[in-house]
């Protein structure tokens, strides 16, 4: 069997363990990916020396991070590494943390409490032999995902590894075997009883992967979907007219995966898996047609809804609902220069090229194609506005709140409200931006 090449620093964290009759291993991702030809630096080790033996080991170097569960830090030549005891696991109650953590000298034990068998891969950092006792290895080259054990016990212990199944397919491309899949289907509805920030922490790796419409397939086959994203699932059926090639749902999945092969960033990923979400609700049928009018509208407010849901964070919400709403935007060289600078307001510098990331997504997934030639002209556009130093946000302003408290305004929303249309004035006419000129105007305009 290959051998780990176990890094010089790695070897000497484990001489302390070996000289005192301990054995450490690194365990999990590092290994599988090492057979698997990817590079992985997120380390995890188990050893059979028990917490305080470990504290006993480096003195003075440790921390205390986990000992309930039997975790400590040991810092290490400038570095922390996480280390935990064997352990064997009693009945998990509440479905995510056992309910008793027993500590044992068995590898083979340990190993035998994690989820997948291509997780449960295991390398001496003493010798590099790498240990296999779940048949890992024969699923690595099967390209399967497998629970160790009894499927249906490992998804009782923790809901959240059923999506973590559906993850695992998505970054590595395999499927998930049939009595894993069967078992997950069977106990979909548990994953009510997982944290939103757990949920949204393994969609976000499913959405980050190479392949995310993978593992978006399986969250909706496997029944997941219904109570993580019930609102995706409504698109289900739901035809598209012209050049549409897929239903909503597919299409939505198909934007997702394009996103994906352009290397886009998370906020792209994110508003490509809602930016149609409002389209099952808006649909109306004209001339026996299916119309989405306003369908952008409604996918804003859900992703809002949906994003509060699983506790996003306020940018994250912000930046998802901004793209969502302006996905549809729809350039043609007749646009005025105003035109530009009011969809530059609108959008904001920074988004554009989340913008047309999105908007290249969008058009991959309805037929296969991207107008480059549109995008192109309208970003040369606006960086000929950004070249002009056209005034594009109120901080462009040739005055601000202060030249307007000497008029006699005071701060306040009103002020806030002078200002936005004093900009409104500035981006239809350009040559107003003059401090005297808008001072000349507020006058006029009169102050409170």
């Amino acid at each position: 069997m290959e051998r780990y090449p176990v890094p010089r620093i790695l070897r000497e964290l484990s001489g302390p363990f070996v000289e005192n009759g301990h054995s450490l291993y690194l365990v999990g991702g590092a290994v599988r990916d090492f057979l698997l030809g990817k590079e992985n630096d997120d380390f995890d080790f188990t050893t059979d020396a028990r917490p305080e033996e470990v504290i006993a080991l480096f003195p003075g170097r440790t921390i205390p991070t986990g000992i309930k569960h039997g975790t400590v830090t040991v810092r290490f030549r400038g570095q922390s590494y996480e280390i935990t005891t064997f352990r064997t696991e009693g009945d998990y109650s509440d479905g995510r943390h056992p309910d008793s953590v027993s500590f044992v000298r068995s590898l083979e034990s340990d190993l035998e409490r994690r989820d997948f068998t291509i997780n449960a891969l295991a390398c001496s950092l003493e010798t590099g032999r790498i240990l296999d006792f779940h048949g890992g290895i024969e699923d690595l080259e099967r390209h399967m995902i497998r629970a160790i054990g009894v499927p249906e016990k490992r998804f009782q212990e923790d809901a959240l590894r059923m999506m973590r199944a559906c993850r695992f397919s998505s970054k590595l491309d395999f499927e998930v075997e049939e009595s894993t899949l069967e078992a997950i289907r069977r106990n979909a509805g548990n994953i009510v009883h997982v944290s939103a920030e757990r949920i949204r922490e393994e969609l976000f790796k499913i959405l980050s992967s190479d392949h995310p419409a993978k593992g978006l397939l399986l969250l909706q086959e496997s029944g997941l979907m219904k109570y993580i994203l019930p609102e995706l699932e409504e698109g289900i059926g739901m035809r598209q007219k012209g050049m549409h090639r897929y239903d909503v749902f597919g299409h939505i999945i198909a934007a997702v995966q394009a996103s994906a092969d352009l290397k886009a960033p998370l906020a792209v990923r994110l508003a490509a898996l809602l930016h149609d979400i409002g389209k099952p609700r808006s649909m109306r049928l004209k001339g026996g047609e299916p119309t989405f009018y306003s369908h952008e509208i409604i996918s804003e407010r859900l992703a809002r809804d949906i994003l509060s849901r699983l506790k996003c964070s306020n940018e994250e919400i912000e930046t998802c609902a901004l793209l969502v709403r302006e996905h549809m935007f729809n350039y043609s060289d007749e646009w005025s220069d105003s035109a530009v600078r009011r969809f530059l307001l609108r959008v904001g510098r920074e988004n554009i090229p989340l913008l047309f990331a999105l908007r290249r997504a969008d058009q991959l997934a309805i037929d296969g194609s991207v107008n480059e030639a549109a995008l192109k002209r309208l970003s040369e556009r606006i960086q000929l506005e950004i070249d002009r130093g056209s005034a594009l946000t109120i901080r462009d302003l040739k005055i601000n709140g202060r030249d307007l408290m000497e008029l006699g305004m005071r701060p306040g929303p009103e002020m806030g409200a002078r200002l936005s249309e004093l900009l409104e004035l500035v981006i239809e006419n350009p040559e107003l931006n003059e401090r005297e000129k808008l001072l000349s105007i507020s006058r006029q305009e009169g102050t409170p």
